[in-house]
């Protein structure tokens, strides 16, 4: 490239730049086309889906099924952020669903990918939509926000969720990763065996504690787009925002657990009667004492730093 500067006049390598340059632009204009295509065709086999499945629907109708009760027609969606006493709070959910009358479901993407391609999309929405037998239903799982009504579906689910404070959850996370909980003590951990405290992590520029793990509960709320985990999307944080305050019913927050809690009880009792007292029965204190045991078995040398990292939280009993 040197000896081609050298020997071409200075308006031919002007003309090879600016050459270059159009050239670029016209492969960026080619591949913005190619995806707005493919996002028209993803559309198009969507609407296609949503029209085949209200003539079902139209056809059910027909045969004059008994509608279910305003109190059993109900959804609730809880997309739960990774480490922000998700489990804690799933476990009521499932510890309450016998006594209460309801179902509760997991949804299990494939490894564990919170986003789903669009044919996945419609099809997750038409099944709990129109899976009777489950309703009324608590589906959880880490998936990001779907919007139900560009589907075509009428009755929204209750959306609700639980965050946390984005550097606890972090820490949280990166002895997650290392030492597993009590509800899956088997299970072999991506990092199981690596002693690098998370301070350690920081002050070496680890893949596990960056800067950019920070943002991993805005996605949740925003929504299924790719710019959604865009890390810094100014547009990513204000659809997060948005449908925070205008689709979830209730988002409670880790380090106030009991107060979300005993809303969600006050305002959907059909679901939730009985979840204050569950949850101060003692539940919490016995989990915090079995996970702080299991960690001074695994790693005696790691032990004082995870208290102190359990302490910081505020929290141990939600790691």
């Amino acid at each position: 490239m040197g000896l081609l500067r050298i020997m071409m006049p200075p308006k031919l390598q002007l003309l090879a730049v600016l050459t270059f340059g159009v050239a670029m632009l016209f492969l960026e204009n080619q591949i913005q086309k190619l995806e707005d295509s493919r996002g028209k065709l993803e559309r198009a086999i969507a609407r296609h889906e949503v029209r085949e499945i209200e003539q079902r629907h139209s056809m059910d109708g027909s045969r004059q099924e008994v509608p279910l009760d305003e109190d059993d027609d109900i959804l609730i969606i809880y997309n739960r952020v990774p480490k922000t006493a998700s489990t804690s709070f799933t476990n009521i959910a499932y510890d309450l669903c016998a006594k209460n009358k309801y179902h509760v479901l997991h949804i299990n993407t494939t490894k564990n990918n919170p986003v789903m391609s669009l044919q996945d999309q419609m099809r997750f929405v038409r099944n709990v939509s129109s899976w009777r037998e489950m309703k009324p239903g608590f589906y959880h799982g880490h998936i990001s926000y779907l919007d139900f009504v560009k589907f075509g579906i009428k009755k929204k689910p209750i959306y609700i969720n639980v965050i946390r404070d984005p550097i606890e959850r972090l820490v949280s996370y990166y002895y997650f990763l290392r030492f597993g909980d009590d509800y899956r003590p088997g299970l072999r951990r991506r990092k199981q065996g690596d002693k690098k405290t998370f301070d350690e992590c920081v002050a070496a520029g680890g893949s596990d504690c960056a800067p950019e793990k920070l943002w991993l509960q805005i996605p949740f709320f925003c929504g299924h787009s790719s710019e959604c985990w865009n890390v810094g999307s100014r547009w990513a944080l204000d659809q997060a925002k948005y449908n925070l305050i205008n689709e979830y019913f209730l988002v409670g927050v880790t380090e106030e657990l009991e107060d979300f809690i005993m809303l969600l009880e006050a305002a959907l009792p059909r679901f939730f009667r009985g979840a204050t007292e569950l949850y101060r029965s003692g539940m919490e204190t016995s989990m915090q004492i079995q996970n702080l045991s299991s960690i001074r078995i695994i790693a005696p040398s790691l032990f004082k730093e995870v208290v102190w990292a359990l302490k910081k939280m505020g929290m141990a009993g939600h790691v």
